[in-house]
């Protein structure tokens, strides 16, 4: 029974250290990520992740106005026009990799639309800020 007693007293001990070393030092802050759609918030950054190939999807987005925000374009296998991304009201033009994923900081944006679309202006997308 003694030896039980030990075990246990030695298990809860290890995975009680086990905790705080997956944390860095134990008193290290984790990332606050919260995730809805396509859009997440990681540490205060708004992320909208769009795939861009043959059009981008999603189509429009709708994220939270007054954080700031960077959208994420995820690219595999595109070689069509919509790897290369336009938003004309920010004067943003980026060429997209064939694969990969590309970030574009757009700052803090007050609440409407922004739009975009690839180099030809075939495919548009939106995000929709509330």
């Amino acid at each position: 029974m003694k030896g039980i007693l030990i075990a246990i007293a030695v298990s809860v001990v290890l995975i009680g250290g086990a905790a705080m070393l997956s944390n860095g030092n134990g008193n290290a802050p984790v990332a606050q990520v919260v995730k809805e759609n396509n859009v997440s918030i990681v540490d205060g950054t708004q992320i909208v992740e769009i795939d861009a190939k043959g059009g981008y999807l999603p189509r429009k987005s709708v994220a939270k106005a007054g954080v700031p925000t960077i959208i994420r374009f995820n690219t595999v296998a595109t070689f069509d026009c919509s790897s290369s991304v336009r938003i004309p009201s920010m004067d943003i033009s980026k060429i997209l990799p064939q694969t990969g994923s590309t970030d574009i900081d757009v700052g803090v944006q007050g609440v409407g639309p922004l739009e975009g679309s690839c180099g030809m202006g075939m495919y548009p997308f939106e995000i929709v800020f509330e």
